[in-house]
């Protein structure tokens, strides 16, 4: 695949109703928005930025609100999920677009599919990576979280407190970081039977449990452009997205069982944590997303999807553009 160097890009500062968002941008045409996951940014998908934009494509890779460049407000509830779609909102009017496609990855598919579902006038397709659409609805997150794991500690209940992953992580930023990516790629993860580094034993963390290897995508730069945001900004808005899962559930409320009737792509690794533990959802896709026109399971793939799998993901993602604006007879 041809590599943009990063003068082929180019960076944007737009308002939002958090202040302001950071976006990165390459090509002309149709809109794509691109939302990362944790913990990332924009540069998770600087592999696709350029393959998009040689097909033809708008493509619009954004810092989530609380990441990199764009503004962190000080509140925990600033970080509810109807916030982050009000962004994305306002990135596509700051880009005099009427309309968009909105592809995301880990949260980033969690923050598109509830862009989608909740505004359809301007998000007409949505791609999920990695975490399939669940509806709202159901029992309360924190309740359900908190039951999982016996003894130990699932890493959302670890997440949501504050302060406390944050005083795990900020004393060393990159390594957290290098052993996070590790344990979730497909290359260096924990082996079958292993002790699962998503979750964490009484009084420990959840670096007690990352392997040592370095993953194959993750090069020194990566790293240095990864740990060199966090550094800078801290944790604690990233996490907030965490703390916020009870207040979604709540405001979300209206929208419980709601499909996704948009033209649809789901793209998950084999060898994800994520695609095994929510089969029953990817099961439940011909009722849940209707319009769902594109749909692989990536053998042997771990969770960091578009940067383990670029050419792969980038080739799934235009056919599926391709045919989404495909027009209907």
């Amino acid at each position: 695949m041809p590599q943009a160097s990063v003068t082929d890009f180019t960076h944007r500062l737009v308002p939002s109703p958090a202040g302001r968002i950071h976006l990165v941008e390459q090509g002309s045409g149709p809109l794509v928005l691109l939302v990362h996951g944790f913990p990332e940014s924009w540069y998770a998908w600087r592999h696709q930025l350029p393959t998009l934009a040689a097909a033809g494509y708008r493509a619009a890779a954004l810092d989530v609100r609380g990441y990199g460049r764009s503004s962190r407000p000080e509140a925990v509830e600033a970080y509810r999920m109807l916030e982050l779609v009000e962004d994305n909102v306002a990135v596509v009017e700051a880009l005099g677009e009427r309309s968009a496609v909105i592809v995301g990855h880990d949260w980033g598919a969690t923050i598109a599919a509830t862009s989608a579902l909740v505004r359809p006038d301007v998000f007409r397709a949505v791609g999920l990576l990695s975490v399939p659409y669940t509806p709202p609805g159901g029992p309360r997150p924190s309740e359900v979280f908190a039951g999982m794991g016996g003894p130990e500690e699932f890493y959302v209940s670890y997440f949501q407190r504050p302060g406390r992953a944050e005083a795990e992580i900020e004393p060393d930023v990159r390594g957290w970081l290098a052993g996070f990516y590790a344990a979730l790629s497909a290359d260096t993860m924990p082996a079958p039977g292993a002790p699962d580094p998503h979750f964490v034993t009484p009084g420990g963390t959840l670096r007690d449990r990352f392997p040592s290897g370095r993953p194959a995508w993750l090069t020194e730069h990566d790293l240095d452009v990864y740990a060199g945001e966090f550094e800078r900004t801290g944790l604690t808005a990233a996490l907030n997205r965490y703390r916020n899962m009870d207040r979604d559930w709540s405001d979300l409320t209206p929208y419980a069982g709601a499909p996704l009737p948009q033209p649809s792509l789901f793209l998950g690794g084999t060898l994800d944590a994520s695609t095994m533990w929510l089969s029953d959802a990817i099961a439940a896709f011909p009722t849940t997303l209707p319009g769902l026109t594109s749909s692989h399971l990536l053998e042997n793939a771990g969770h960091f999807l578009q940067q383990e799998r670029p050419e792969e993901t980038g080739r799934l993602l235009i056919e599926w553009l391709r045919a989404v604006d495909q027009p209907r007879g």
